[in-house]
């Protein structure tokens, strides 16, 4: 058979499953003898947070059966574990090792080494790195770029954002969402630390973080409060409002939380002190508990203003966990992982995610085209750019014509299947220092992945080429670069071809400025 007629083929299913997919729109519509109200949208991303950060398990044992692991049992997060059992959650999903690349292909469906902002974004200084790529993308996101928001919001959705913005440098559009595509902006700025979590210090302004001090929360300045229970106070009001003007609604909540400084969240300290771990640790571990109950209280606002049944919520972290429990190259912060934020391991870009309906309702007409199993597991591969297709699919929105989607989407998973037709791989690039690892690109492909190293060091074991096997060596501990030359071999023209296909920037040498290309062992 023919590889013209099997695409031809595959290209005819599709067009019948759309077909399909409209005839029940239709079909439900006409049985209410009323309009299907679009979904409302909620992607809920925490900062820093990584997979082991939770006390739900996404990690499998041998059978395939979600395993807990000592951090599962230190992290209190009830309100994600009730999220986790209305839907389906992925232990196989990646985000970029920082938090600007993964924020900005949230936004654009692109992966990072497509739309080049692949570092963190410095809002005051252009911090490619010493042999970082001089045209990276420092700016961010610009006014006419394509962006989710935007889209929905032609679509007529009311687009929300709170929290923390980091798309674009100071004196750039991509410093303020609103020149993005959001009709509301709450807190959201250049930066991507806050100056303090505590309402008493004015969220950072007058302190000698003043340039962090997060915008637009004034009335809560002087008061007892925590940031994360100040943003989700202004998130449901506006979630209230919004109600009012019978707009479908996309909210971006997006915590500051769980990103340093470390500010211990009074409300929760008591849960750890007597945990053994260093007051870092501790403080992190509240701001975890007071991320989960944040994720809560908007679970309870949706249902109270009666639109939860019609409101799909993705969660998700934006990097691996920066817990301060160990060396970021080891098993430790996101054990049994090996790595956190901003290493080349799998702790540095595995990240939580759980997609499900706020409100379960198998007769509600739009859970009737995506009806999300329960307390489900999915093990394919995915990440963060599959979430900008996957919503626009959703709410029927189509990106302008010839616009490049890196991502795929995760209809199909999402319902707990198997998609034979999205991809099986995870192209991740960091062309920067300084950082917890530098200069490198990752490759996944099934159950293999291959680091290159630019600039080879004692972090890279002094080689360029790092290879695992994750089905047989899911914590990475054994180095196959040298034992498995042909699978190597494989592995980097993969990664090479990737990284043409996505017209990806590459470190330069030190002299000269010329780009240093992966090189084939």
């Amino acid at each position: 058979m023919s590889s013209h007629f099997i695409r031809s083929l595959r290209l005819a299913v599709v067009f019948c499953l759309a077909l399909v997919l409209s005839a029940d729109r239709l079909q439900a519509a006409n049985l209410q003898n009323q309009p299907v109200k679009p979904p409302n949208i909620v992607v809920f991303l925490v900062d820093d947070m990584g997979v082991m950060d939770t006390s739900v398990p996404f990690l499998t044992d041998a059978a395939g059966k979600p395993k807990r692991y000592p951090l599962n049992d230190y992290y209190i997060t009830p309100s994600m574990e009730r999220l986790a059992k209305q839907g389906i959650r992925f232990n196989h999903f990646y985000a970029m090792s920082v938090c600007s690349p993964t924020r900005i292909s949230i936004m654009s469906g692109q992966n990072a080494a497509r739309h080049h902002a692949t570092n963190w974004i410095n809002p005051r200084k252009n911090n490619a790195g010493p042999q970082g790529p001089p045209d990276w993308n420092w700016e961010g996101l610009k006014k006419d770029d394509v962006t989710l928001p935007r889209l929905l919001a032609k679509g007529g959705y009311r687009t929300i954002h709170v929290g923390k913005g980091h798309f674009g440098a100071d004196g750039f559009p991509g410093a303020e969402p609103l020149n993005i595509g959001f009709d509301v902006n709450i807190a959201g700025s250049s930066f991507g630390a806050p100056g303090s979590y505590y309402g008493m210090k004015k969220f950072g302004l007058g302190t000698r973080r003043s340039h962090h001090a997060v915008p637009h929360l004034e009335k809560y300045h002087d008061t007892d409060i925590f940031l994360t229970e100040a943003l989700t106070l202004e998130a449901n009001v506006t979630l209230a409002e919004t109600i009012k003007t019978d707009q479908p609604f996309f909210l971006y909540m997006a915590h500051y939380a769980v990103h340093a400084p470390f500010d211990s969240d009074p409300r929760f300290a008591a849960h750890y002190q007597d945990s053994g771990k260093p007051a870092p640790a501790q403080a992190f571990a509240t701001l975890i508990e007071g991320m989960d109950k944040s994720l809560g209280d908007i679970l309870n606002q949706l249902n109270e203003l009666g639109v939860a049944e019609n409101t799909l919520i993705f969660f998700l972290g934006d990097n691996g966990s920066d817990a301060p429990l160990g060396h970021q190259h080891d098993v430790a912060c996101a054990a049994p992982l090996r790595g956190k934020k901003g290493a080349h391991y799998e702790g540095g870009m595995r990240v939580p995610f759980i997609a499900a309906w706020a409100k379960p309702d198998p007769s509600n007409p739009n859970q009737k085209l995506l009806p999300i199993p329960q307390d489900a597991l999915q093990t394919q591969i995915a990440a963060v750019h599959d979430l900008f297709p996957t919503i626009l699919k959703v709410t029927d929105v189509k990106p302008p014509q010839g616009y490049i989607v890196d991502g795929q989407p995760l209809n199909k998973l999402l319902i707990g299947k198997s998609d034979e037709a999205h991809r099986d791989t995870f192209l991740m690039h960091y062309p920067h220092s300084p950082h917890r690892s530098n200069y490198f690109t990752v490759y996944r492909d099934g159950d293999w992945k291959i680091i290159y190293h630019y600039v080879p060091s004692p972090d890279s074991e002094d080689s360029h080429y790092q290879l695992y096997n994750l089905a047989k060596d899911p914590f990475e501990q054994h180095n196959l670069a040298e034992s498995e030359p042909k699978q190597l071999k494989q592995m980097m023209q993969a990664l090479i071809d990737s990284m043409e296909q996505h017209a990806a920037l590459y470190p330069v040498t030190k002299e000269g400025n010329k780009p240093m290309k992966p090189k084939m062992p």
